[in-house]
């Protein structure tokens, strides 16, 4: 969504690259890219206003002169206010002392409030919450039973007396004591939240407007989430000021966050309504919902990749088991990572999303995002059609995979034997930098590449590496050549000296019955000594 300001914050920081000291000049002209890319990113005029004065005052302050590299400094400042303008800190759901919480949901028709009812409710699921979804939305024709379906992939109960407009008929209904007898239900089958879907309006609609405040005014809610599509530009500002000064809420919630428009309302809304961002939806799945984090987002813009999110992410979709038994193997100490090992890593990584959404996390993607946004899901579907083509005993040890069985591999996959030589190729490769960073050595191929602390597979590992220690105590260089020419020499020293035929250097007396001793012979061995 933010790829167009993006692009263009990078191109200005671009420009500021190698300067030592950054002129009047420099300051006006780079205050006036970022007023141009927030202006074309749909930003609110006042907001605008307020962004680059604010960084232009820092710029000419004593952290940008006094700076080693100012360009740095000044995408430092840039971040920070950017962070300000998103709403500065993580704002959280407050839960009730007594009782159910009560959540109401309130926006224009068409931002998506029903499928993201379902998408809070999963997300407290996961929080170790008993939600309730309310239909109070009677007026959108099967408002009612799409709520029912989403609750049902969710796993979580709708409370929905009242089948509202079903198919163009209307049934009527009264939505402000369904919302209240809701709450009777919560405490009845001991539900911890309440989320109660609210009417849709079109525009400001006054009579709608006020159905939504006697329903506020009737369940007393714990929390008034304004729900926004943010593709809708510039008048996100004007429906959220409608919405504060009608319904009243606390926070705001901004859906279809993975859209192509330019996205402006998520950087306008929190600083002209002065009520923070909580959650942001950005895909179709109804696990595609997170909390908002102002400071993650802002990085993002920046090209400074999400990492945490992207963590968080991993954390609750990998197996930690199998993901320790897979690093094992590549340390060398649980078996030899195999193709199954690779397959089931592969489909880990899945859940996580789409691969260019993964990538995109990552710092300094923005160059790339022609190539990731043209990467092609399928090829992991691709890639599981090859292995899953192969015999177990292939999986396991693909080293066996000669040219007749590749030829069969392809023909029960549909793919050309050139693919399945690719992916074998690229896997024996992979494994082979994966074991190598696994025990702390460096990348091979590139002699002089240090190992990636951390990643050591010997327990106890020493920073330094220290000499290694030959027969007789003696240190032994580190060095495969030194060491072997200092073996030679050993060697020829103790063949001058005299060596005898028991090994022990020349002159040397050696204790024979200790030795036997050491041998641990059988007692009625000594027979066959005589």
């Amino acid at each position: 969504m933010f790829a167009t300001l993006s692009d263009r914050l990078a191109d200005t920081f671009k420009n500021l690259r190698g300067k030592g000291r950054l002129s009047e000049a420099d300051i006006d002209a780079t205050a006036r890219e970022i007023r141009i890319a927030l202006l074309e990113a749909d930003v609110a005029l006042p907001v605008v206003k307020e962004f680059v004065g604010a960084v232009k005052e820092r710029a000419r302050g004593e952290e940008v002169s006094g700076a080693l590299n100012p360009a740095q400094q000044i995408v430092k400042i840039v971040n920070e206010e950017l962070v300000n303008i998103l709403g500065g800190e993580t704002r959280r759901l407050r839960y009730a002392k007594n009782g159910p919480t009560v959540i109401m949901l309130a926006g224009l028709q068409g931002a998506g409030k029903t499928t993201l009812a379902a998408k809070l409710a999963l997300w407290l699921k996961e929080q170790g919450k008993t939600p309730l979804l309310v239909a109070c939305d009677l007026q959108r024709p099967n408002a009612v039973n799409q709520l029912q379906v989403n609750g049902e992939r969710v796993g979580v109960p709708v409370f929905a007396p009242e089948p509202g407009n079903t198919g163009g008929i209307e049934h009527g209904g009264d939505p402000v004591g369904v919302a209240r007898a809701s709450i009777e239900e919560a405490k009845r089958k001991l539900h911890d939240v309440v989320i109660v879907d609210t009417a849709g309006r079109l525009g400001v609609d006054a009579e709608l407007m006020q159905q939504a405040a006697d329903i506020r005014d009737a369940v007393q809610p714990d929390e008034v989430l304004f729900v926004v599509d943010a593709m809708i530009g510039q008048d996100a500002v004007t429906t959220a000021q409608a919405f504060l000064e009608g319904v009243g809420y606390d926070a705001v919630v901004l859906t279809k966050l993975d859209g192509d428009a330019r996205g402006g309302a998520a950087l306008s809304i929190a600083s002209i309504t002065g009520k923070p961002v909580m959650f942001a939806s950005n895909g179709e799945k109804l696990t595609d919902f997170d909390l908002f984090h102002p400071d993650r987002m802002a990085s993002r813009i920046l090209d400074m990749g999400d990492v945490l999110t992207l963590i968080e992410q991993a954390e609750k979709t990998f197996d930690a088991e199998q993901a320790m038994k897979a690093a094992e193997k590549l340390s060398g100490r649980g078996g030899e990572f195999t193709l199954v090992d690779f397959l089931e890593q592969m489909q880990q990584v899945r859940k996580l999303g789409s691969m260019s959404k993964i990538m995109g996390m990552l710092p300094g993607m923005g160059q790339f995002r022609d190539q990731l946004e043209n990467f092609d899901d399928r090829e992991i579907d691709r890639i599981q059609a090859i292995i899953y083509s192969m015999t177990p005993a292939e999986r396991i040890n693909p080293k066996m995979i000669d040219g007749s069985r590749r030829q069969r591999i392809a023909k029960g996959c549909g793919r050309t034997v050139t693919e399945v030589n690719q992916l074998v190729d690229r896997f024996f490769e992979a494994r082979k930098m994966m074991t190598q960073l696994a025990k702390g050595g460096g990348m091979p191929g590139m002699p002089g590449m240090p190992g990636m602390p951390g990643m050591g597979g010997g327990k106890g590992r020493k920073p330094k590496q220290q000499p290694k220690k030959g027969k007789g105590g003696k240190r032994v260089s580190g060095n495969p050549a030194k060491a072997a020419q200092a073996e030679k020499a050993a060697k020829e020293k103790a063949a001058s000296a005299g060596a005898n035929p028991f090994g022990a250097p020349g002159g040397d007396e050696v204790d024979y019955e200790k030795a036997a001793a050491e041998l641990n012979l059988p007692k009625d061995f000594s027979k066959f000594l005589k």
